[in-house]
């Protein structure tokens, strides 16, 4: 007798994902499966029949076969993949073994854990960040039992196997035709039974501890950087291995500088007179002070670039550069004098502001033709 498509078994199409196809399999297998239908050789039947189609299907090279060729790429007898028996427990765990955290695949004894990750917020002035540092750090953590060397059994005994999972960390339950597999309750899942604790950390493996360590920051890091040291993290369980630890960089706000990217910006005023008349002076970088040109007639808000006297990528060892903003500062407290002689200067320029100040000029002819439209 000829067999059934395997997709039409399961009632998807070919284009189905594998979460599909364990869908249709496990609605099918709930319907027909010999416990809930006792002496029914054609549900039986069903059952068997459905299973196959599911262990084709559900196998890369298989389904490829079988796409490719029908029944006859996955015959056994003709050098394809086969199938076995109806081996219901088997059936089971491969199927509902992802909902009960059970079954074959993935059971077992349950792994020492690893030791969590740390993270430690390291605060660095701008100065720091930029030119790179070694800093001692004070981390609290779980670290390794010395006396039983993080074995949790007392010095000179070791953990047993476990007598009620035998080893495995996992026993069977059955839960009406379910054989569900669940975490010993004796070991809880670790497959040994420590009988005689350490004392000192009562058969946990581990101690709280703090350690003082010697981290080097390299030059260039800026917000958001971590410097991962491997394994200086909490110690793992009954001898895992141990965590990482992060440190994480903050950098404070600077008085003076901003910071962006490998870019530093500052802003330094100037007086009137330099502005309109150029002259040379000195602004601040993190190696000390240098002179800046300003050429006459510079206005205020102008960005200087000095090159390479930015930050040093921590990445790419490029340099970025130093952007001066000059704003040009406003006289205060002048006297009387001081007064008459910007007013003097002020009448000087009578009539000629097209000449002297272009920009006012231009945005006064700006704001005039604007009301005469508005009342056009």
């Amino acid at each position: 007798m000829s067999k059934r498509d395997y997709y039409e078994v399961l009632g998807v199409t070919k284009s189905a994902s594998e979460r599909e196809i364990k869908k249709a399999y496990k609605r099918l297998a709930m319907k027909y499966h010999p416990d809930r239908n006792p002496g029914d050789k054609a549900a039986e039947a069903s059952f068997k029949e459905a299973k196959e189609a599911y262990e084709i299907l559900t196998d890369g090279d298989k389904k490829a076969a079988y796409d490719q060729f029908g029944h006859a790429g996955v015959d056994p007898n003709r050098g394809g993949g086969g199938h076995g028996g109806a081996d219901f427990s088997d059936v089971f765990g491969d199927v509902f073994g992802d909902i009960f955290g059970g079954g074959r695949r993935g059971g077992g004894q349950r792994q020492a854990a690893r030791g969590s990750d740390l993270r430690y917020n390291l605060e660095l002035s701008l100065e720091e960040a930029v030119k790179g540092l070694t800093k001692e750090l004070r981390i609290p953590a779980l670290a390794a039992c010395e006396p039983c060397n993080g074995t949790g059994a007392k010095k000179g005994t070791s953990a047993t196997t476990c007598g009620t999972c035998h080893g495995n960390g996992q026993v069977q339950m059955r839960q009406g035709f379910f054989a569900v597999q669940q975490a010993c309750p004796t070991c809880h899942g670790r497959g040994k039974i420590i009988k005689d604790p350490c004392q000192h950390c009562h058969g946990e493996g581990r101690v709280e501890k703090s350690k003082t360590l010697s981290v080097k920051i390299p030059a260039g890091v800026d917000n958001g950087d971590r410097v991962r040291l491997t394994g200086e993290g909490e110690a793992g369980e009954f001898g895992a291995p141990a965590g990482d630890l992060y440190v994480q960089v903050s950098v404070r706000e600077h008085a003076i500088f901003t910071r962006d990217g490998n870019n530093l910006y500052c802003e330094v005023p100037i007086s009137y007179s330099t502005a309109a008349l150029g002259g040379e002076i000195e602004v601040p970088t993190l190696d000390g002070k240098v002179s800046l040109k300003i050429p006459n007639e510079t206005q205020t808000g102008r960005m200087f670039r000095m090159r390479g006297k930015g930050v040093k990528s921590v990445r790419s060892h490029a340099v970025g550069d130093l952007l001066c903003k000059v704003v040009m500062e406003t006289p205060v407290k002048l006297n009387e004098k001081q007064k008459d002689l910007l007013r003097e200067f002020e009448a000087s320029l009578t009539g000629q502001a097209k000449k002297h100040s272009p920009k006012a000029e231009g945005f006064f002819d700006g704001v005039k033709k604007f009301f005469q439209d508005l009342n056009s």
